[in-house]
């Protein structure tokens, strides 16, 4: 009876293998859409032209006796246990990895739980030392990576918050930090800037600009307190003369020469 069904979804998988890259478990899910057996539901969609819906499945199978049966946490043949742990919402089947199911996100998270709080504005679980020390974006957890343009609220990977409150995949924020500090949404530094904005003081002060350019000001904006000032024009960077970061772009206007005023 199961061995048919297997042949959809998992026909690469043998009798008794546990589990898929993605979950530790003993059973596979039934997809409620097309009545094919995958380890999970990202194995189903990374197969199918369609998604499934993890709120809708009914029924597993176990990897042992092949019975098919309600969802639950073990299997009610042979006593196979699906998953260390099991959320009856989600038809989440893991080893245990502390998670929680979060009801404002509407999903399971990893924890333990009482190391995070869920941010409502934000709409979205965060870390206990982010509490008060991080800017509200509303629903932020639901707008795509602007790196990778995946989904961020219910991927696996751990979500960073970026000073500005924007998110990125962790591992799209460390490759992005391989080439440039930036937001890839607002342009604000994406980490503290700050040592290396006092390096480039001195950088700045040991470069010293040819004769025509020395009395030459521009017009800058700042990314990072988007504060507008006139400075100085440099090769190296101009400084905002609010928050000291050289984080800056030209504001337009033209360069004036000071001795021309």
């Amino acid at each position: 009876m199961a061995a048919t069904v297997r042949e959809d979804g998992a026909g690469g998988q043998e009798r008794g293998q546990r589990g898929c890259e993605h979950y530790d478990r003993g059973c596979l899910l039934k997809a409620p859409c097309c009545d094919k057996l995958y380890t999970c539901r990202l194995c189903h969609d990374n197969n199918e032209d369609h998604q499934l819906d993890r709120f809708k499945v009914k029924e597993v199978q176990c990897i042992n006796c092949e019975k098919i049966q309600h969802a639950q946490q073990t299997c009610e043949e042979c006593s196979t246990l699906f998953g260390e742990y099991y959320c009856d919402i989600c038809h989440l089947f893991d080893k245990d990895k502390k998670q929680y199911h979060c009801e404002n996100c509407g999903i399971c998270r990893i924890g333990p739980k009482e190391d995070f709080f869920h941010c409502l504005k934000c709409n979205l679980c965060l870390a206990m030392n982010l509490q008060g020390r991080h800017k509200c974006i509303e629903n932020v957890s639901r707008q795509n990576c602007p790196i990778c343009l995946e989904d961020i609220h219910t991927s696996r990977v751990v979500a960073h918050v970026l000073p500005c409150g924007h998110l990125l995949h962790r591992t799209c924020y460390e490759e992005m930090l391989k080439e440039g500090y930036r937001c890839p949404l607002c342009m604000h530094s994406a980490l503290d800037m700050t040592r290396y904005w006092r390096q480039l003081d001195d950088e700045v002060a040991q470069t010293p600009m040819p004769s025509e350019y020395q009395n030459m000001t521009v017009d800058i904006l700042c990314n990072d307190c988007n504060g507008r000032s006139t400075v100085q024009f440099h090769i190296l960077g101009m400084k905002c003369k609010i928050c000291e970061s050289y984080n800056t772009a030209q504001a337009g206007g033209r360069r004036i020469s000071l001795d021309q005023q």
